[in-house]
């Protein structure tokens, strides 16, 4: 069977695009959305302490609806050279809240644990993605049978 190349073509920009978009789900989800909700400026006082609250296995489940929480950008950079080199900078529109040490370290971590490929050059390792949007449901977390939190990214 012959492939032509356009057909070649099509099939490897498909992977290329496949392979720019991810979802994640469970336990992962949950703790990157936790980390992102406490820096986010969209979400209100009430939203951040209930996802706090079910991160830290104290969610009352009373929460009506979803909770989405979002980010147009995440880039968090450690060195291998200068091992006490850690910073990350989110972005929402305008606000670019950024951190370092231990906070920083809370959230590369935290990209690693969900899945997010990591690049590097020059003795820095990043972890970035874009467009994250993660759901949350208290409720479908009170049941406790893994459902309940979703993220989605691309990379940036």
């Amino acid at each position: 069977m012959k492939i032509t190349k356009l057909a070649a073509l099509a099939c490897a920009l498909c992977l290329a695009s496949a392979a720019k978009a991810a979802t994640v789900s469970g336990s992962p989800a949950l703790a990157l959305a936790a980390v992102v909700a406490a820096h986010s400026p969209t979400l209100s006082a009430a939203e951040r302490k209930e996802v706090a609250a079910i991160f830290n296995g104290k969610g009352s489940g009373a929460y009506k609806g979803k909770i989405v929480i979002t980010a147009d950008k995440i880039d968090c950079r450690i060195s291998n050279v200068d091992i006490t080199a850690r910073s990350c900078e989110l972005t929402f529109g305008s606000k670019k809240p950024s951190f370092t040490g231990r906070e920083a370290n809370e959230l590369y971590a935290t990209e690693v644990f969900a899945g997010v490929p990591s690049d590097g050059a020059a003795g820095t390792i990043h972890e970035a993605v874009a467009k994250l949007k993660c759901t949350l449901d208290p409720n479908a977390i009170k049941q406790n049978d893994g459902s309940g939190a979703d993220c989605s990214y691309e990379a940036p």
